[in-house]
C-alpha cells in the first residue's frame, strides 16, 4: 500500500495550490479519503473529507469554502484544490484512507501517506 502526496510548496497569500495523492495497493473507491494538516508542535488537523462511493464532501469550517476535495478513483488518486489561501494554512498535508471521527493521529487512520509541506507566507 502506498499513499503519495505531491503539489505543496510555497505560495504568497491568496494564491492556489492543488495537492494530489496517489494511491496503490488497495481499491481507493471503497475508502472514505480525508485530507488532514499537521503543524510542528501542534495537533493534527482534519481538513476535509470524500465519501465512498460517492460525491458527499465535509470541510472543516477553516478552510470550507476556499477548498475542495476530490477523487478520481479511475486514476486511484485524491485531490485537494486551496484557493485563497492563507498565511494560517501553512503546515504539512497528508492524505488518508478510512473513516476516522474526530482524528488526532495519522496512526488512526488505515492508510496514510508521507506529506506534502505547504508554505502560505509573503
Amino acid at each position: 500500500v502506498d499513499l503519495a502526496e505531491s503539489g505543496g510548496g510555497q505560495v504568497q497569500p491568496g494564491g492556489s495550490l492543488r495537492l494530489s495523492c496517489v494511491t496503490s495497493g488497495f481499491k481507493l473507491s471503497t475508502y472514505d479519503m480525508d485530507w488532514v494538516r499537521q503543524v510542528p508542535g501542534k495537533g493534527l488537523e482534519w481538513v476535509a473529507r470524500i465519501k465512498s462511493w460517492c460525491v458527499h464532501t465535509y470541510y472543516a469550517d477553516s478552510v470550507a469554502g476556499r477548498f475542495t476535495i476530490s477523487r478520481d478513483d479511475a486514476k486511484n488518486t485524491l485531490y485537494l484544490q486551496m484557493n485563497s489561501l492563507k498565511v494560517e494554512d501553512t503546515a504539512m498535508y497528508y492524505c488518508a484512507a478510512g473513516f476516522v471521527q474526530r482524528p488526532k493521529s495519522l496512526s488512526e487512520y488505515t492508510y496514510r501517506g508521507q506529506g506534502t509541506q505547504v508554505t502560505v507566507s509573503s
